[in-house]
């Protein structure tokens, strides 16, 4: 009766010792692809359709265009340059109730005089951080722990955009090396 017991326990050993190993190994493997991801260039990962609008558009047409997953949109001149960049979160702060301790100035009656006039160019970010299309992701994502920013414009030598990199371009990446 023991000697069943030992057998089924060394086979319970053995199989313990082989699901290390694979876990080890598959470690290994996502260690090798994580690291491979920072020398990814980020225009293989950019999103090549984002929406663009210019500084004189109306927030509301910006508004009707952040549907799905847009959350950001690139401010472009005519040229295609890059003049500024609005998130979901830019346009919520105009909503957001003035704090007990504020002290009322023009700005906050700025924010409090939003009607259907109000432009893009009143609540863009003005000097956006941005990556350039030659970069490589591990830099994309330094850039990113840095500044606390979850999307960046990509642009050329010319400040011209021709992407949009987002976290969840990044996580998507990572998806699928991971699996």
């Amino acid at each position: 009766m023991e000697r069943p017991l030992r057998i089924k326990a060394k086979k319970a050993r053995v199989l313990h010792t082989k699901k290390k190993l694979l876990k080890l190994k598959r470690k290994e493997e996502l260690s090798h692809n994580i690291r491979y991801i920072g020398k990814v260039p980020v225009d293989i990962v950019m999103d090549r359709d984002f929406v663009r609008v210019k500084p004189t558009d109306s927030l509301a047409a910006l508004i009707s265009l952040l549907r799905d997953e847009e959350s950001s949109a690139v401010v472009v001149d005519d040229s295609g340059r890059l003049v500024g960049f609005v998130t979901m979160k830019d346009i919520l702060h105009l909503f957001a109730p003035p704090r007990h301790h504020s002290v009322v100035g023009l700005s906050l009656l700025k924010r409090y005089s939003i009607n259907r006039a109000t432009s893009v160019g009143d609540v863009m970010v003005t000097r956006p951080i941005t990556v350039r299309s030659g970069d490589t992701l591990g830099h994309a994502i330094e850039v990113m722990l840095e500044s606390g920013k979850h999307h960046l414009p990509v642009v050329d030598d010319e400040n011209r955009v021709v992407g949009l990199l987002e976290v969840k371009d990044i996580i998507r990446l990572i998806r699928l090396v991971s699996l």
